[in-house]
């Protein structure tokens, strides 16, 4: 947690502020069974009814003083503690924006999701009993045991006894229940990560009647972190019952030797009450001690997870003074003897090298697995070849900057993302202040318009997270339009006309061809209907490239290509 301080350097006055305000109302409260004490032995011991008011009222007094430096107190801590959330919050958000492909695959969207919300509440809370309980709980034990020396030397020792023996007992408590919180971490990510998958894929569950199965799957993973969190909770419920134990033993022992010490006169009445008090103020500092631990040692394994995704770098960067001017003349894309492989596994390209004329239609084409989407991956960065070169425009991709490069490119990925808002907001998502007409001429593009006219809204209609109020047709429709909205120089169509019936993807092919002149279009697929027309043709295979050329070339030269054709259409329409 102490590496999270930077967070609070605009708080230093809450923090500051807010531990000095508890400790004056500690003060007051270490005074009250002094007061007490005089109370009895010289108020109700003589019978004197003022002497009795007056303390009473001091001891009022002091209390509605220690209420108004606890609410500032409060205060401080709802402000400190709110706005470091906000700030952790915050940067973990944007450092995550930083992250590549690869580690947010690495790190997982759910764990993401935990980290950001359950994790940084505990170090809210943390943050919060830091400034409320943290030096008061142990400024209350030390005064009342420096007030019980004052009062008599010998019965304090059983309160250093008693106080060792309590902070052992949450030295054990902690040590051993420390990794259990971090394991209930690790377990709520599974919680996570199954309840996602369940929400977003239900109506395949449902399809195929697994609902029984998903229940008794996230059952057996939900059941692991009750019985983890059993166990630490078990631990943690050792505290209050030692504590009390050890507390009510001394004032036990206060009292019977007390009793000794006020029968021959040693004591008075009143000074062996005002010890109890100072023992049942220790034993509730030590109670609250308790739960910090519980709390801390909680805070302690989130700030660990917040902490591992701050220390996870990008692994595709910017370089220092990154831009670069196009060559001119120089081919619109070209590989060169480029090889890639994702962490943990072999690679999945291997020696790819091939160049692509600008204002030219490529279709990529190849098996599944054969490295399709990780090939047009690679052009915008979203990972960085393992070995050789990628040119855009004549300049290694690595020698622009993310904003440079990415503004030529517009890529439909696979899977169509939607947001929530309207037609429009998603479409300007590339351009903020695209015009009315270039949306309409991506809309008749990527084949949307008809059926985004005949909506009551046009393009006003809301869209729900995810698209899930669209057809998958509709959201790949519009997620072409959104690419085309920002006139791109080169367009990826990452099997993204999937979901398109044979009529409109013909449609689709024929305005691209029609309406972007100029622009390289790359279209990645395993349909041979979709990319035989195109200019140049791409054909990987287990991450090799097994050919490139027309469709006629590639068909008479390349078996994996004519083995592909023959699969989906009969002999004589591959001839035609």
């Amino acid at each position: 947690m102490f590496r999270l301080r930077r967070f609070l350097k605009d708080y230093k006055l809450q923090l500051i502020i807010g531990p000095i305000c508890k400790l004056i109302e500690a003060v007051f409260e270490l005074f009250i069974p002094v007061i007490t004490a005089d109370i009895i032995d010289n108020g109700v011991r003589n019978n004197d009814v003022g002497y009795v008011i007056q303390k009473g009222g001091l001891m009022v007094l002091l209390g509605a003083l220690g209420l108004g430096f606890a609410l500032v107190c409060q205060k401080s801590a709802s402000v400190a503690s709110q706005g470091f959330g906000t700030k952790v919050r915050s940067a973990m958000f944007r450092h995550i924006n930083t992250l590549s492909h690869n580690e947010l695959d690495k790190l997982g969207t759910p764990s993401l999701i935990t980290r950001l919300t359950n994790d940084v509440n505990r170090l809210q809370l943390a943050v919060a009993m830091l400034i409320r309980l943290v030096i008061r709980a142990p400024f209350l034990v030390i005064g009342a045991l420096i007030m019980a020396m004052t009062i008599d030397m010998k019965l304090s020792l059983i309160f250093f006894g008693a106080a060792l023996l309590i902070g052992l007992v949450l030295f054990i408590v902690m040590t051993r229940s420390v990794p259990f919180y971090k394991k209930i971490q690790k377990k709520l990510d599974t919680v996570s990560l199954i309840s996602r998958e369940n929400l977003s894929g239900n109506r395949v569950i449902r399809a195929f009647s697994r609902q029984e199965d998903d229940q008794q799957r996230f059952d057996e993973c939900n059941d692991e972190l009750a019985k983890t969190a059993v166990t630490a909770g078990r631990l943690s419920a050792l505290l209050n019952p030692l504590t009390y134990v050890i507390a009510q033993a001394a004032i036990i022992a206060i009292v019977w030797f007390g009793a000794g010490f006020v029968f021959t006169g040693e004591l008075k009445t009143g000074e062996i009450i005002a010890l109890v008090n100072y023992m049942t103020q220790i034993l509730l500092a030590m109670i609250v001690v308790s739960n910090l631990v519980v709390i801390f040692t909680n805070a302690s394994a989130s700030a660990a997870r917040v902490n591992e995704v701050f220390d996870t770098k990008p692994s595709v960067v910017e370089k220092e003074n990154a831009g670069a001017e196009e060559v001119s003349d120089a081919p619109c894309v070209e590989f060169r003897d480029v090889s890639f492989g994702y962490s943990g596994s072999g690679y999945a390209l291997r020696n790819i090298s091939f160049k692509l004329k600008k204002g030219s239609t490529i279709g990529i084409i190849g098996g599944t697995g054969a490295g399709k989407s990780t090939l047009v991956n690679l052009i915008p960065r979203f990972y960085d070849a393992s070995e050789g070169m990628i040119l855009v425009d004549g300049v290694d991709v690595r020698d622009y900057t993310f904003t440079q490069l990415r503004s030529k490119i517009g890529i439909v990925p696979q899977k169509a993302e939607l947001f929530s808002g309207t037609i429009k907001d998603n479409l300007r998502f590339g351009k903020r202040d695209a015009a009315d007409s270039d949306i309409e001429r991506a809309l008749k593009i990527s084949q949307s318009y008809e059926f985004v006219s005949k909506m009551p809204e046009k393009t006003n209609k809301q869209i729900t997270a995810g698209g899930k109020n669209l057809s998958g047709g509709q959201r790949q429709r519009l997620t072409i339009a959104r690419a085309l909205v920002g006139r791109p120089e080169i367009l990826i169509l990452d099997d993204s006309a999937s979901a398109l019936d044979f009529a409109t993807d013909a449609a689709l092919r024929k305005a691209l061809h029609d309406e972007t002149a100029g622009m390289t279009v790359i279209m990645v697929s395993q349909r041979v209907g979709t990319v035989r027309y195109a200019d140049q043709i791409i054909v990987l295979d287990g991450g090799e490239l097994s050919g490139i050329g027309t469709h006629n070339e590639l068909f008479r030269n390349c078996s994996v290509y004519r083995e592909i054709c023959l699969s989906q259409l009969k002999a004589e329409e591959v001839e035609n």
